[in-house]
């Protein structure tokens, strides 16, 4: 949850902006995973880890707004962009195995 722990630090009229899409789309990830698993098919499953990693996508669109709009350091951006990024691996790689 470094989001969560990042995004405090944001300024109080981003609220609802990009803390509430960068919190989202951080338990995105792990939701659809959960939600895939407990899908009757294999077919469901891949489905939903594709929508996990289109969350990865989007979060890492929204470190980059967050690094261009100076609210995170870029040391910090490329240390969450390289998170996400072995999470896409990792997801990459659960979809192939179940394929």
């Amino acid at each position: 949850m470094n989001i969560y722990v990042l995004t405090k630090q944001f300024p109080d009229d981003e609220k609802f902006g990009l803390v509430s899409q960068m919190r989202r789309s951080s338990v995105s990830i792990p939701s659809n995973i959960a939600e895939g698993s407990g899908r009757d098919t294999k077919g469901y499953f891949s489905n939903f880890l594709n929508f996990a990693k289109g969350s990865t996508c989007e979060l890492e669109t929204q470190i980059l707004v967050a690094l261009n709009l100076g609210y995170i350091s870029e040391k910090k951006a490329e240390e969450l962009t390289s998170q996400t990024a072995h999470i896409q691996r990792m997801l990459y790689k659960l979809t192939i195995s179940i394929s």
